[in-house]
């Protein structure tokens, strides 16, 4: 320890000895003195410590804040650190109907096919979207969800084509595989209907036709293979052309030309006479029709109508015209002499005898009518293969293809 004493004075130690004590100069310790003697010296002492205490904390403070100021600078869009678990699951959560199911439509032959109606099922069958396939047969469903689908394609003229159930992954482009149609089966429905019931409604077409548009054309078949009649469609068919009004007309118009030229003399002139000769008409078509379309047709199971021919050669259709006064079909569809049309008219001759007068009777009235009846028939066939076509109306066919 050492003491400040005033210069000059003595020092008694412990054990009595007087010496002098040691004069210690201590220049700073004058300063508060001189600071005591000098009021601005001491203002100025206290101003410059608190400057010393101040400055070291203000130039930290500065220099924290301009480095914060710089990290601002050079990251302005920065985000604040955000911690995440570790979990690599957990940062990537799966994005919902973000998955895609695409394909092709195929034929069996490898060719795409356009415009077919392709479904997106869920698992559980039920549908959830549809769409046509492209140009190029390929097909895209976007934004689907994971979960498990099936793909079911239809197109006209293939089979159905259902794929396997398949699972789709959130984020999956997923490719069906082999989306190939086959050609549908072909499902025929075969209607097995009578013959009588296709003959019935081929008779009801021809009852319509009629040269031009009022005579009737009955018993011309422009279906070359049409059905066989049955007896009681023979009976109908010839009740229906035999009692046609325009036949009545054709009657009257035959009797008047034999009153004119005063044909079967027998029969007189006059009211009485006209009517005489329109019974004796009468008769003679009636007994003809009925017995060369229906009777001797029934009996022998022939067919009584002509089948239009319509193409080939004209030298051809002349010949099948005038056979078909002598040759007919068979209700089984061969070819077989006409004996229907033959006995017909013979029958039908030899039934005249009984009215018309007696100078007019006998073979030669028999064989006359006869030769009359075939000759009409030949006529007749040339003028329905060559002219009734045209003139008809209601044709149901075109003949022989």
């Amino acid at each position: 320890m050492v003491s400040m004493y005033p210069a000059g004075s003595l020092r008694t130690t412990p054990m009595g000895v007087t010496e002098p004590r040691a004069i210690v100069s201590c220049p700073p310790c004058q300063l508060p003195l001189e600071a005591a003697r000098r009021p601005w010296l001491l203002a100025f002492l206290a101003a410059a410590s608190l400057l010393l205490y101040l400055l070291p904390a203000s130039a930290f403070a500065q220099q924290q804040t301009s480095q914060q100021e710089l990290g601002s600078r050079s990251l302005p869009d920065s985000p604040l650190p955000t911690s995440y678990p570790q979990n690599p699951t957990a940062q990537t959560p799966p994005v919902e109907n973000s998955a895609t199911v695409a394909g092709t439509v195929l034929d069996v032959s490898g060719a795409t096919v356009s415009g077919a109606d392709v479904w997106l099922l869920r698992g559980d069958g039920s549908q959830l979207h549809t769409m046509l396939s492209e140009a190029n047969g390929e097909f895209a469903f976007a934004k689907i969800s994971a979960g498990s689908y099936r793909v079911t394609v239809n197109a006209k003229g293939f089979s159905r084509f259902t794929s396997a159930e398949f699972a789709v992954a959130a984020q999956q482009a997923y490719q069906v595989p082999d989306v190939s149609l086959s050609v549908a089966t072909a499902n025929m429905e075969l209607t097995v209907r009578p013959t009588e019931f296709i003959a019935a409604e081929q008779i009801r077409a021809e009852e319509k036709q009629r040269l031009v548009g009022f005579f009737p054309n009955f018993y011309t078949s422009y279906i070359y293979d049409a059905a066989p009649l049955t007896a009681k469609q023979k009976f109908s068919l010839a009740t229906r052309g035999t009692f046609d009004p325009v036949a009545m007309l054709g009657i009257g118009f035959a009797a008047g030309i034999e009153q004119a030229t005063n044909a079967y003399s027998g029969y007189g002139q006059g009211a009485a006479g006209y009517s005489k000769r329109f019974a004796a008409k009468f008769a003679d078509g009636r007994s003809s029709d009925f017995l060369t379309h229906a009777v001797f047709p029934a009996l022998l199971h022939q067919d009584p109508r002509y089948y239009y021919q319509g193409s080939g050669s004209v030298k051809s259709r002349i010949a099948h015209a005038v056979s078909s006064a002598f040759l007919t079909r068979s209700d089984t569809g061969r070819t077989v002499f006409n004996s229907s049309y033959f006995l017909g008219d013979l029958s039908a001759a030899a039934l005249s005898n009984l009215y018309y007068p007696k100078a007019n009777r006998g073979a030669n009235l028999v064989f006359t009518n006869t030769a009359v009846g075939l000759a009409g028939r030949v006529g007749t066939n040339l003028m329905r293969e060559f002219l009734s076509k045209r003139l008809s109306t209601n044709v149901s066919g075109n003949g022989k293809l």
